[in-house]
C-alpha cells in the first residue's frame, strides 16, 4: 500500500513574523511528518483592515507572503480573504488552527470541515510571544521615548 502525503493547511495574518510563527510551522511538520505538504494561507491586508480598520499592519501582504514562502518547512503559500469561504477553495487533508482562532468565520470553517469530512486540529501557541505582545512592547517603548 502506497503512503499518501498529507496536505496540511493553516491560516493567519502572520504580521510581524516571529519565532512563534516559525514554531507553528515546524510543529506541524513534526506532528504530521516531514514529508507532509504544508500550505500556509496569509490573510490579505485589505481584508484585515475591512474587519479591524484601526489595526496597524506592519508588513504588506506581499512581504508577509515572501517571508513565509522562503521558509524550508513551508511548501506553498496562498493569500486569503475570508476563512469560511476560502477554506473551500484549497485541497487539503488537515487544517491546523490556533486556540485563539475562534471568531465566527473560524466556527463556520470548522462546521464546513465537519460536513465535508475534513479534519481540523488545534495546536497550542508558543508561550510568551505573539504579534500583539510585540506590538505592545514597541508601543510601550515609543511612549517611554516620547515622555522623556
Amino acid at each position: 500500500m502506497k503512503n499518501t502525503v498529507k496536505k496540511i493547511i493553516t491560516f493567519g495574518v502572520f504580521d510581524m513574523f516571529h519565532f512563534g510563527h516559525l514554531r507553528l510551522f515546524q510543529n506541524i511538520k513534526d506532528t504530521f511528518g516531514k514529508d507532509s505538504f504544508l500550505i500556509v494561507c496569509v490573510q490579505s491586508t485589505e481584508n484585515i483592515l475591512k474587519y479591524k480598520p484601526k489595526t496597524n499592519v506592519f508588513y504588506s501582504t506581499e512581504d508577509r507572503v515572501s517571508m513565509i514562502k522562503n521558509l524550508k518547512c513551508v511548501d506553498e503559500v496562498k493569500i486569503y480573504d475570508d476563512i469560511d469561504k476560502d477554506i473551500k477553495e484549497v485541497e487539503f487533508d488537515v487544517w491546523v488552527k490556533g486556540p485563539d482562532q475562534s471568531h465566527q468565520g473560524f466556527q463556520d470553517a470548522m462546521k464546513w470541515c465537519d460536513e465535508h469530512n475534513k479534519q481540523y486540529v488545534v495546536l497550542n501557541r508558543t508561550e510568551g510571544i505573539s504579534s500583539t505582545y510585540l506590538k505592545n512592547m514597541i508601543n510601550d517603548l515609543r511612549n517611554r521615548k516620547s515622555s522623556r
